[in-house]
């Protein structure tokens, strides 16, 4: 059975392409869903609603949680609220970053 822990696992390996930081670790993550089939819902913001890397970002955060076991289909939604902030980003980061 397959569990958030694991798929926010692999998608601590899908970086923002123009900061080159996990998404995970950027805040961009909001909710990770697994049903009994093995679907996952994933929804999850980008840094602004104008984002170039945005699909990249969705499609390598796709692979990422499809290689898993158990996983059947990923569905990722793109959400606007709460609107991501630099806070969002985890205090250990932002730390190393300065912020």
């Amino acid at each position: 059975m397959i569990t958030e822990e694991a798929v926010q696992k692999a998608l601590r390996h899908v970086k923002d392409p123009e900061l080159n930081l996990s998404i995970v670790d950027l805040g961009l993550v909001y909710d990770v869903a697994i049903d009994e089939e093995g679907d996952v819902d994933i929804k999850m913001t980008l840094t602004s609603p104008g984002c170039p890397s945005g699909p990249e970002i969705v499609g390598d955060a796709q692979k990422a949680v499809k290689l898993l076991d158990g996983v059947k289909d990923v569905d990722i939604e793109i959400v606007w609220e709460p609107f991501w902030t630099p806070e969002r980003i985890d205090p250990r980061v932002r730390a190393y970053l300065g912020l």
